[in-house]
């Protein structure tokens, strides 16, 4: 499935979430994965592993990406 593109309040891209089958990876604008979501746990987890919160949060990973970047 393409990237779905993640865009602000004025349509300008923010960040991209790619679903991979069993995951939902969410990445910035340049590409640097910010987190995950893991399907089958329910669970959003950030780019160092940490609980994020229970159920889909990848989007808010992305509008907050300068909290989760690396």
């Amino acid at each position: 499935m393409p990237k779905t593109p993640i865009k602000d309040f004025y349509g300008r891209v923010q960040g991209f979430l790619d679903d991979q089958g069993n995951q939902i990876v969410a990445t910035d604008f340049y590409g640097r994965r910010l987190g995950h979501y893991d399907k089958a746990r329910n669970k959003t987890f950030d780019f160092y592993g940490r609980l994020v919160c229970e159920g889909d949060g990848t989007s808010g990973l992305v509008m907050n990406a300068e909290q989760y970047t690396p």
